[in-house]
């Protein structure tokens, strides 16, 4: 199976500009990029799909570019229903540095930036040189401009599908870059590229794009409860990610499995029978955690989020450390305090009870724990003395619902 049949295999070609693409991918050798707007300090999982089509076309014998764009991030890409808020010129610096450290360690791939070309064109000359080879009629039906007509689009925006146009141009001029992949959402980016190139310099050069990651639902893939799952460890723990892909939903797993991991057909299709077979098993999800999470963050924060799942799961809150305990409950209902407290009145202000006479009941019919140990003294006090590493008490009612004690 060639590269191509193999991204047609996991789902990843959504559009191609070209049938002559399939072939050319197979035989190797091409350079292509790759590219995202520094509108954070991180990249997300989204992200991650996306970059991943990179190593997956380097082992096929690729040539790759990462390109982060310093200079369209700073008009930025139009979104479906509004304009994007405009940030400063050091935010995209900021954000341009932290996300090239990112993917270098992560891919270990060549990172340009679009505002080293960018910076010192002259607004006449770009309009000469390059506006003449853009017909507004054929930009305004292009999806990405199209979609906002109603609404309305600044020029700004407008002008983006222009930048990203010309990125390819220079590109293709100074590295021979032949092809840039992208997610469907810029099929008419892509494609503006190609009509400048074509007009402009009488080269052929390609393009196609990936599906978007989804959930059932249709939205965007690497959100939970709002927030993005980020790359950066220190803003999703290996932990909650570990809690995200645990939880994917059954229907679309083996879907992720080909999008987010380099496992073969033959282990997919032997884990998406396992999965059909004792889906309460969760294979799928637990294989998901595993690749993705050794592959950014190592083998060890894999394994010290498993330790801190199973250790949560059997309520074995002793064999954590106050660092592992602050990982894998950090958005729990928590409280703070310096001094020592009735587990009642604790019960009470961490919400898992409503009154005091609740709170002693719980506690009698061996409902209530405290660091994984059944307490049935409604006298109980909680001091510093009772907590993990000088700092947590973990409190739990019932089989489920945990809330922590933090000592300042």
């Amino acid at each position: 199976m060639g590269i191509y049949e193999e991204l047609e295999w996991r789902g990843l070609i959504k559009d191609v500009s070209d049938p002559k693409l399939k072939e050319k991918l197979n035989q190797g050798g091409m350079t292509f990029y790759i590219g995202t707007d520094p509108t954070g300090d991180s990249l997300h999982i989204g992200h991650f799909s996306s970059f991943l089509i990179s190593k997956r076309l380097k082992d096929a014998g690729h040539h790759p570019i990462l390109l982060v764009g310093g200079g369209t991030g700073l008009i930025g890409d139009p979104k479906p229903d509004s304009e994007r808020p405009m940030i400063t010129k050091e935010e995209v610096e900021h954000n341009f540095r932290c996300l090239k450290a990112q993917a270098e360690k992560l891919f270990g791939f060549e990172v340009v930036n679009n505002y080293d070309w960018f910076k010192d064109i002259a607004f006449i000359d770009f309009l000469r040189d390059f506006g003449k080879y853009f017909n507004v009629n054929y930009m305004i039906n292009k999806d990405i401009v199209r979609r906002r007509l109603d609404s309305g689009i600044t020029y700004t925006e407008f002008s983006y599908m222009l930048m990203q146009a010309y990125d390819f141009w220079h590109l293709n001029q100074t590295r021979n870059c032949e092809l840039q992949v992208a997610g469907q959402d810029q099929w008419g980016n892509i494609t503006a590229g190609i009509d400048l190139i074509r007009k402009k310099s009488q080269k052929e050069v390609y393009g196609f794009t990936m599906p978007l990651l989804t959930k059932s639902d249709g939205s965007k893939f690497g959100k939970t409860n709002g927030h993005a799952i980020w790359l950066d460890i220190h803003k999703t723990s290996a932990y909650e990610m570990y809690q995200f892909f645990i939880n994917a939903e059954d229907e679309k797993v083996i879907d992720y499995l080909k999008f987010l991991t380099f496992l073969s057909k033959e282990e997919i299709e032997r884990i998406a029978e396992e999965q059909k077979q004792a889906p309460h098993l969760r294979t799928a999800q637990k294989v998901l955690a595993q690749e993705v999470i050794t592959f950014i963050h190592g083998k060890g924060a894999y394994e010290e989020a498993l330790k801190i799942s199973q250790a949560l799961f059997a309520g074995d809150i002793q064999a954590l450390t106050a660092e592992e305990i602050e990982m894998g409950m950090k958005d729990l209902p928590s409280m703070k305090t310096t001094t020592e407290l009735p587990l009642v009145d604790a019960l009470i202000s961490l919400q898992l009870a409503t009154s005091k006479r609740e709170a002693r009941e719980f506690i009698r019919n061996g409902a209530v724990s405290v660091n994984g140990r059944k307490c049935a003294d409604e006298q109980a006090i909680l001091s510093r003395n009772d907590s993990i590493g000088n700092k947590f008490i973990v409190v739990r009612r019932g089989k489920k619902l945990y809330a922590l004690i933090r000592f300042e």
